[in-house]
């Protein structure tokens, strides 16, 4: 069992309890999901876009990308996709791809798609491409207090 210490630190602060969910190494965390035998929809996804006034994490199902044009829209901003080597440095405890959903652990401003509110138990990245983190869904809503939402993804 391995995940990023800022995230274990996060998680205990807040009094969440969570599952470790092993796995095969996957690439993507749709590719998690699948492995594990989850349906996309439950398993959250960070997808980190930039402009002048910064980072912002918009989380979304695994099943789904960001519809980054309607979030621009929404937020009134020019975002686009952050460069990879930008997000090692900004995420030096993950490996790449693998970057948990949960911006207030890192201090990135975050976004997370209404569909996610939804779910009764939600997954995650752990930080590798080994292990998925499984908390109730109330519990994911706690640690993203404060975050906006909206219809941000799309298929």
């Amino acid at each position: 069992m391995t995940k990023t210490t800022r995230l274990q630190k996060y998680l205990d602060r807040n009094g969440i309890k969570y599952d470790i969910i092993p796995h095969r190494p996957t690439s993507t965390s749709l590719e998690s999901a699948q492995t594990v035998h989850i349906n996309g929809k439950f398993v959250a996804k960070s997808v980190i876009l930039e402009d002048h006034l910064g980072y912002l994490m918009a989380v979304v199902p695994a099943s789904e990308h960001v519809a980054i044009e309607r979030l621009n829209a929404i937020l009134d901003r020019n975002m686009d996709l952050t460069p990879e080597n930008e997000l090692t440095e900004l995420f030096t405890d993950c490996e790449p791809g693998a970057i948990p959903p949960i911006g207030p652990a890192y201090g990135i401003q975050s976004i997370i798609d209404e569909d996610l509110l939804h779910c009764s138990d939600i997954y995650f990245e752990a930080g590798n491409h080994r292990d998925l983190i499984h908390v109730r869904g109330k519990d994911f809503t706690q640690l993203m207090e404060g975050a906006p939402h909206s219809r941000i993804a799309m298929h």
